[in-house]
């Protein structure tokens, strides 16, 4: 056994597994050398001038950026395309996990076609939607064939296309992590409370919702972040110049456009400090829903 043993200054002698140490070695590089390392790079550039970070430590592409109304205006245009279809995919999910959880006819093949999305690709589905959403598309020819609408409707190259295909892509990935989350309570839990007179709609906000919150929360994070860095679907199903020109296109042309690595950099990082204060914020309302879910249990109401 490769173990070594130290004592402490309590006098109790600690395990060093050498073992763990040597198995665990191999992930702490990979993950120094993917993530760490390049994160403390483009910290470094973004905080100075010049393409490789030559110049003097300043703070002048943060202030660059909010001095820029145009470009500030990106983070409205980004939480108007990225919060909406999130909280959508949430809310649609919740329900149909809610009726999935144990089983329904002919599960698998829906489950197939929810999860097919998944594997198409965003260049993928940005085509089929321009083919099949656009004013000739045949969506629209469907509904003028039958004379719901006189004038094609606009569903692509603006905010509505590109949220259409977010929800396209990312709604399957939301819905099975909840629909897990739910899978995995136990159905004891429901015949105790319909044991006790409980009807079917206290008990999920009673017993369902207290236990399934956690992973509604991971959901929407995960799902708010894939949607707040959205780049390609809004380059082509969307309209990047005004009503989609969200932060990582105008992190991209700062960078390779304007050719200022620096300044695009210093985007990026403004971009993920947004979504890490999303992210807590939604962290800190699950764990106060959570405990309030609990303290009003404990007290029978």
């Amino acid at each position: 056994m490769l173990n070594a043993s130290t004592v402490n200054s309590s006098g109790t002698r600690r395990l060093i597994n050498w073992e763990t140490v040597l198995l665990t070695a191999p992930a702490l590089i990979f993950v120094v050398a993917i993530f760490i390392l390049p994160f403390l790079y483009g910290l470094n550039l973004s905080l100075h001038t010049g393409v490789r970070a030559e110049g003097d430590l300043t703070f002048s592409n943060y202030a660059e950026f909010f001095n820029d109304p145009t470009r500030v205006d990106a983070i409205g245009i980004t939480f108007q395309v990225a919060l909406p279809v999130t909280i959508f995919s949430v809310l649609i999910s919740i329900p149909l996990a809610y009726y999935m959880r144990r089983g329904i006819r002919f599960e698998r093949p829906i489950t197939t076609l929810l999860i097919l999305p998944l594997t198409l690709g965003n260049v993928m589905v940005a085509q089929s939607m321009l083919m099949y959403y656009g004013r000739q598309g045949w969506f629209n020819q469907a509904l003028q064939a039958v004379g719901l609408i006189k004038d094609p409707l606009a569903l692509v190259h603006n905010w509505a296309g590109v949220q259409i295909a977010l929800f396209i892509q990312n709604f399957p990935f939301v819905f099975l992590m909840i629909l897990g989350y739910m899978s995995g309570i136990s159905p004891d839990l429901e015949r105790a409370s319909k044991m006790l007179g409980v009807g079917a709609w206290r008990t999920f906000w009673r017993v369902i919702w207290p236990l399934v919150l956690p992973g509604v929360a991971i959901a929407f994070c995960l799902n708010f972040v894939a949607n707040f860095t959205v780049f390609p679907t809004a380059v082509l199903v969307g309209q990047p110049e005004s009503q989609t020109k969200v932060l990582s296109i105008v992190a991209f042309r700062a960078a390779y456009e304007q050719n200022n690595p620096a300044l695009g950099t210093a985007i990026a990082f403004v971009m993920g400090a947004i979504e890490l204060i999303v992210v807590l914020s939604v962290l800190w309302l699950r764990s106060r829903l959570t405990r309030t879910s609990v303290l009003g249990g404990g007290k029978g109401a």
